[in-house]
């Protein structure tokens, strides 16, 4: 049982070894990014940038570009709620915001408090 485990951890880890040794760099998107131009290895010639020859992620297009790639995670899609249906105006925070239909008033809990006399007896 012992060896069965790790002979399919070897296997795998080969697999994966040969998978990235293999690995396309023209299947990578294209896109701006990686401003290396088109440097290459001085001994074997090879590139040395995963896509030679794009410019330089920069300026606004590579900001709005930046900021839609996690719209679709990051958005807040929030239920439809009916009771929002009636609100006319949100005064903000603590207070009560103002909506169609009959106008609901809370009172505070506790109109007057003890009193205590300054005096000790």
């Amino acid at each position: 049982m012992k060896t069965s485990a790790i002979v399919i951890v070897v296997i795998a880890l080969v697999s994966l070894t040969v998978s990235l040794t293999f690995a396309n760099p023209t299947m990578l998107p294209k896109h701006p990014g990686y401003p290396m131009g088109k440097a290459v290895d001085p001994v074997t010639g090879q590139s040395l940038a995963n896509d030679p020859g794009q410019a330089n992620a920069g300026g606004r297009e590579a900001l709005n570009n930046a900021a839609l790639v996690d719209d679709s995670r990051s958005k807040q899609d929030l239920l439809f709620n009916q009771n929002d249906e009636r609100l006319l105006e949100k005064p903000g925070a603590g207070l009560l915001p103002k909506v169609e239909g009959p106008n609901i008033t809370i009172e505070p809990p506790v109109k007057e408090g003890t009193k205590v006399s300054a005096a000790p007896e």
